[in-house]
Parts: C-alpha cells; structure tokens; sequence
C-alpha cells in the first residue's frame, strides 16, 4: 500500500483482505458493473475528473468506485451515514485499490462531517451524492470549491427532494442528475433492494418472527411498496399509511389496509418508516403503541421517527441487542428502536443485494460520464436520467440474465408512428 495516511481515515486497515472477498462475492452479482468496467477500461471516459462520492461504503460500492476508477477517474469516498460503513470494505479500497476513504462505522456526527470535508478537499469536478449531504455541504461551507464543479448525481429519494427545493428557490449552482428516479432504480433497487433489505434489518436486530405480526409501513412510495410486499410474503398482516390518496387507493387496490397512523399505532407490533418526511411517527403515536412495539426506519435520514420525543418519554434506555435498544417508559411499557431509527437495512443488516446495486451504479457510472461530456449544455437544476441510459442499463441486464425480447417489425413501428389506421 502506497496511499499516503493523510488520504484516508479507517478503522483498520488490517481488515482488508476480509474486505476483498467480500468485495469479489458481490462482483459475481453485477454484470452490468463488470461489462461496464471492461468498457471503462478501454475507453478512459473520466480520465482527468477528481470525483468525491459520499455513499453507503458497502462492497457494492466498492465495485462502482473500481469502475469510475478504471475509467480514469480520480476518486474519494465518504460515508452518506454514521453507521453504514462497513470497515473492511474501506479498508480493501485503501489497500488494493489505493482509493482514498473517510468512513468509520459509527462514526459520530462531527466526524462524518469531517470526513465529508476531507473528501471535499480533494477539489472534485464530479460529486456523487446518497443523501445530498457532500453537494449541501460544499454549497453552505465549502463554496470556493463550486468553480471545480461541472455537474453531480444524486441517488435517493430523499437527497433529489432537498435537490429540488435548492433548485426551485435557485440555490443550487451546478447541474444534477437524479439517479434515483431511473425507473431502472425505482424497479428494482427501491422496491426489490429495499423490500428484501429492509426486512434482513429487522430480523437480523431482532430474531422475531415476522409470520402473524402485524407490521405498519408509513407510506407506499417504491421503497414502501417493496417493504409491505416482502412483509406480507413473511406472513405479516400489513397496514399502510400514506398522505397520498393515489398511493393510498393503490395499497387498498394491493390488498392493504390502509388507514391513519395515529389507528395503526394502537394495532401494530412493528413500525417501518419510509417516507423521507420528519415525525412521520410522533409522539402521539408513541402514547398509544402497545407495550414491546419495534420501531425502524428505512428512510435515508434518522428524522422520521421523533427520536428527542421518544427519548423525553423514557426513564432509561437500555442496549438489549446489538442495533436494538429498550426504551422503557413512565407508564411501564417498553417501546424498541432499531439502529437508533437510522437506516435499517444499512444499520443492522448489510443494504442492498448486489444484484440490484448493480443497476443503480450502473446508472452513476454512466451519469457520471453523461455528466462529464454535456455539463456545459445543462442548466443548474435536476435532471432525470435519460432514458437511453436507463434503457441501456436494462437491456445489458437482461443480456447478463441470458434473456432475449422481441424487437419492433418495421410495419409495427410504421403503425405505431401513423394514424390513420383504426378500427
């Protein structure tokens, strides 16, 4: 290893060669990234762009950073969350790879702040967001740094809604694609990843049965949907709560019931938030919770649940499992908290499968050079992804899948393009 200390901040460095088994496991599930680090490889699309990604350091990101790496780029990751860091992986990048990282799992608030500085100090051209918390940090704190930057990428729900109030009020002064709405991601990292991931926290923190529980989901956007579909195949009775009467009509139309928080709180065993809003569950509905409820969240930041409320509510706060602690209040019933109400899958378990992390870094790798060759076209707003991107990324899947579809007979994209022809 030849990696100056000074570029990177780990927990242990010795973890590495654990890290890179683990890294070569999840490569076995991404395809596209392995097609896509082979077309890096040869073409260099970010040769000479400095890139600074603050994401969950997980092996599949690990397998994004060595494509952007083989594609000439320069780059530095840090954390997008306090406890989503998985300490052998940042040690494999440091090691093999010689990929500067700042992340330590568990990490408190001040350090991941300086580790979101230290990779800004780097003077990126790209950044790479899960969250929005590296290009808010640069716009508020770090703003001599904006002339280096020709554009970004955004991967969550959350991150493009803050994304979108900067750009309406005119605050955001370079151009972002929001991977996250790639119906590529919606698809299948949102609803499969995020299903599947979701509910690996939850049992992994707790080692119930979710069989005959009945589990409230706050909303029933793609991430919801997935959470309430893998809830239900486990047995679960599930209750949705939503703002949306769309969404809301849709749960029922799935077989959901649907109803406000402030009932489901009374019925439910286990609570999962995924919304990207604040106090979805508040105070109120902590009052009327059943003794020994759980409590998660799966949204990207750790407000969903009222954490301070909960907290007030408490005579004490014990440490049961690892990621689950009791909160015990005044009246004698016992509330548990998952992963201090940070994101579950991440917190307790160990995100998304690779096979969908495929997908959604395909996108930002594939962004990242869109964003390389037509930043000086764009405007300072959020752009969704293009949709030859998005179908590309789908199609090399479907390849990797050794799946074939059908394609348009000239006369039926005659057709479709006419219309004069009717019944």
């Amino acid at each position: 290893m030849t990696l100056p200390r000074q570029h990177y901040d780990i927990k242990d460095i010795n973890l590495a060669e654990r890290g890179r088994f683990r890294m070569e496991w999840a490569a076995r599930e991404m395809p596209v990234l392995r097609l896509l680090e082979k077309r890096f490889a040869q073409e260099r699309p970010l040769e000479g762009i400095r890139l600074a990604a603050c994401l969950h350091i997980t092996a599949e990101t690990a397998n994004l950073a060595r494509v952007l790496q083989a594609g000439g780029a320069e780059v530095v990751l840090t954390a997008s969350n306090p406890l989503s860091t998985q300490d052998d992986i940042a040690a494999t990048l440091v090691s093999h790879f010689e990929i500067p990282v700042f992340a330590i799992k568990g990490e408190d608030n001040a350090t991941y702040y300086q580790h979101i500085h230290a990779a800004l100090d780097f003077k990126p051209h790209i950044t790479m967001d899960d969250g929005m918390d590296l290009l808010a940090t640069l716009h508020k704190e770090r703003r001599e740094l904006l002339a280096n930057v020709i554009g970004g990428t955004e991967e969550t729900t959350t991150g493009v809604i803050r994304l979108k109030a900067m750009a309406a009020q005119g605050a955001l002064a370079y151009p972002v694609i929001a991977v996250n709405d790639a119906m590529t991601k919606h698809f299948f990292d949102n609803r499969y990843g995020t299903g599947q991931s979701t509910m690996d926290g939850v049992i992994r923190a707790t080692n119930i049965l979710i069989a005959g529980k009945t589990v409230v989901v706050a909303g029933y956007g793609w991430c919801s949907r997935g959470i309430a579909m893998r809830a239900a195949g486990l047995g679960a009775n599930v209750i949705v709560t939503e703002v949306d009467p769309l969404k809301a009509l849709e749960a029922v139309m799935d077989g959901y019931r649907v109803m406000p928080m402030l009932e489901a709180a009374k019925e439910g065993d286990i609570f999962i938030t995924a919304t990207g809003d604040i106090n979805v569950i508040d105070r109120p509905h902590m009052e009327v919770m059943k003794d020994g409820a759980i409590l998660a969240n799966s949204g990207h930041f750790n407000v969903e649940i009222n954490l301070p409320a909960l907290e007030a509510m408490a005579e004490s706060v014990t440490r049961v499992r690892d990621f689950l602690d009791e909160y015990r209040l005044s009246d004698g019933r016992r509330l548990y908290l998952i992963g201090e109400g940070r994101l579950v899958n991440l917190a307790a378990a160990e995100g998304h499968p690779s096979a969908v992390m495929d997908m959604s870094f395909a996108n930002q790798a594939l962004c990242a050079v869109y964003m390389r060759q037509h930043a000086h076209e764009l405007a300072n707003t959020v752009y969704p992804v293009p949709e030859a991107i998005d179908r590309e990324v789908a199609r090399l899947k479907l390849n990797a899948m050794g799946i074939t579809i059908d394609n348009l007979t000239p006369e039926q994209e005659r057709y479709l393009q006419s219309w004069q022809e009717g019944t």
